[in-house]
């Protein structure tokens, strides 16, 4: 059984939203304060958070940049903030979706588990990428760079081995969307950019002479892997 913590404030919404996804058979666990949001996360170290915006005390953004801090799991964000630009905060943030108030429980459901579809977390198989200092094991979705184990949010590991097991070719953004937001991803292909954008940071410590995330103008994006 998968664990949703949801973390909302107001107390009917949070009620609807416990129904439907017991009814769904995940557990729920319930947090109403920002402040006490970080510290149930480790306690219970959820499959998948539900997190809003407004909350008393700390709000969405700082907490989703404090989980971000220690773990990898998935968020989705909830707000009655539906500008594009908050949506391009929260997925530069290292949210997984967005979902704008007012929405309907069996949408939330849904996109809960598109999102953990999404979600690497297991593999029948031993498989591992290594390039130079740069190795990935596709089976226990663990990233090293230089031995050092290397956090990554769900949704950006997805983007990453999947460039990792096609190196050298060169994806648009149209394709890469395919490939790892799914079919159904009705946002911007900006969410490509910053993915690639927190990848390269993640990767900061890959020696540049033995590979490289490249942008193609007016292509798309490779995962550029040199033999020394």
């Amino acid at each position: 059984m998968k664990t949703i913590l949801v973390v909302e404030d107001e107390e009917p919404i949070s009620m609807v939203l416990k129904v439907y996804l017991q009814r769904e058979g995940y557990k729920v666990i319930q947090v109403f304060d920002g402040d006490e949001a970080v510290e149930i996360f480790e306690e219970h170290m959820p499959d998948l958070i539900l997190l809003d915006v407004m909350l008393p005390n700390k709000d969405g953004w700082e907490i989703l940049k404090e989980i971000r801090q220690k773990a990898a799991c998935p968020i989705i964000m909830l707000t009655a903030l539906g500008d594009v630009n908050y949506r391009l905060e929260g997925f530069h943030s290292g949210a997984d979706d967005y979902i704008a108030k007012p929405f309907v429980a069996e949408e939330v459901v849904a996109r809960i588990q598109a999102v953990l579809r999404r979600s690497p977390r297991i593999l029948d198989e031993e498989n591992i990428k290594q390039y130079g200092a740069l190795r990935i094991s596709l089976d226990s979705y663990i990233v090293q760079v230089n031995g050092e184990e290397i956090n990554i949010t769900p949704r950006d590991l997805s983007l990453l081995i999947f460039l990792a097991k096609n190196p050298n070719r060169i994806f648009t953004r149209e394709q890469l969307i395919d490939q790892v937001w799914g079919m159904d991803y009705d946002g911007s292909d900006r969410a490509v950019d910053l993915a690639i954008k927190r990848i390269r940071k993640a990767l900061s410590d890959w020696p540049s002479n033995e590979g490289e995330i490249k942008t193609l103008r007016g292509m798309g994006y490779q995962l550029c892997v040199y033999e020394n």
